[in-house]
C-alpha cells in the first residue's frame, strides 16, 4: 500500500490508528488536539449557532428567535416614524433584551448566535439597557429623572 497504509484500506475503509485521531481531507488520520491551529482556515458556528427547530421544520420556524426579534424591531421602528419616538424606542430596546434572554436561556437560537455565548447575552443585554434607560429619560417630559446627571451635565459643560 505505500506510505498511507495506516491511513486507507483497499476496500476503501479508514484504519484509525488510536482513539484520539480523525482522517483530514485526504483520510489520512491525525492527531486531534485541542490547541488552535497556525492559521485559521475556518470559522466555526459560535455556541448555540445551530438551529432552533428541527431540519424538518421551514426556515422561518428553524429561525423563529431572530424573527421574533426583528419583528419587534421592525414594530418599534414603525412607531417611531408614527411619531411616537420614545415608544418606537422602547420597543426597539426591549428587542434587545428579549434578544440577550432567548440567547441566555434557549440552547439554539439559530442565526441570533452571532459571538460566543456570554458575549452575545452582555452585548444584546447592554445596548438594549441603555436604548431603554435613554428612551426613560428624553426630553420633553421624562419618564425617568436621575438627579446626578443634571450635575454632571451643568459641572462638565460650565464656562468658567
Amino acid at each position: 500500500m505505500g506510505g498511507n497504509e495506516d491511513a486507507a484500506r483497499e476496500d476503501g475503509g479508514l484504519v484509525v490508528r488510536d482513539p484520539i485521531s480523525a482522517p483530514d481531507a485526504e483520510g489520512t488520520p491525525r492527531r486531534v488536539t485541542r490547541r488552535f491551529p497556525l492559521f485559521t482556515k475556518d470559522t466555526a458556528r459560535p455556541e448555540g449557532g445551530g438551529r432552533a427547530a428541527s431540519g424538518a421544520a421551514p426556515a422561518p420556524a428553524r429561525q423563529w428567535p431572530m424573527l421574533a426579534v426583528l419583528a419587534l424591531v421592525g414594530l418599534g421602528l414603525l412607531v417611531t416614524a408614527l411619531d411616537l419616538f420614545r415608544i418606537g424606542t422602547l420597543l426597539i430596546g426591549v428587542a434587545l433584551l428579549c434578544a440577550a434572554a432567548l440567547r441566555w436561556l434557549l440552547p439554539g437560537v439559530g442565526m441570533l448566535a452571532v459571538r460566543s455565548r456570554f458575549t452575545d447575552i452582555v452585548t444584546y443585554g447592554g445596548l438594549g439597557l441603555v436604548i431603554v434607560l435613554l428612551a426613560l429619560m428624553v426630553q420633553p417630559k421624562p419618564w425617568l429623572e436621575i438627579p446626578f446627571l443634571k450635575d454632571t451635565l451643568h459641572f462638565t459643560v460650565s464656562s468658567s
